[in-house]
């Protein structure tokens, strides 16, 4: 499976960004699709999933502006960010996997496969 995150760039705090991920090679629908970003100096966090069955699970830091979601039509997962906030200033990664517990959803070594990652910055 390859996956193809874009959507990155440059915002004031307080803006909304929308990211995409694509993906291809193999059946996206039973796939769990997760977010997760790396700031300078700190370990790449969990930020939002997605399980084949469209439950959502999200960071306690990003519940409430952030909004993960998936199109299997297009093979794609999305993650829209409102009100963002400096502190948001990451890589942000899209990751899947196909066995997932749900327990494991917020740990990185559990999924598969990464997207190349896009750089979200937010302005104060």
């Amino acid at each position: 499976v390859q996956l193809q995150a874009s959507g990155g760039g440059l915002v004031q705090a307080g803006g909304s960004l929308r990211l995409s991920c694509a993906a291809s090679g193999g059946t996206f629908s039973r796939y769990t699709m997760g977010w997760f970003r790396q700031a300078p100096g700190k370990e790449r966090e969990f930020v939002a999933a997605i399980r084949y069955s469209s439950s959502t699970h999200y960071a306690d830091s990003v519940k409430g502006r952030f909004t993960i979601s998936r199109d299997n039509a297009k093979n794609t997962v999305y993650l829209q960010m409102n009100n963002l906030k400096p502190e948001d200033t990451a890589v942000y990664y899209c990751a899947g996997d196909r066995q997932i517990i749900l327990s494991s959803l917020k740990f990185p070594h559990q999924y598969d496969y990464w997207g190349q990652g896009t750089l979200v910055t937010v302005s104060s």
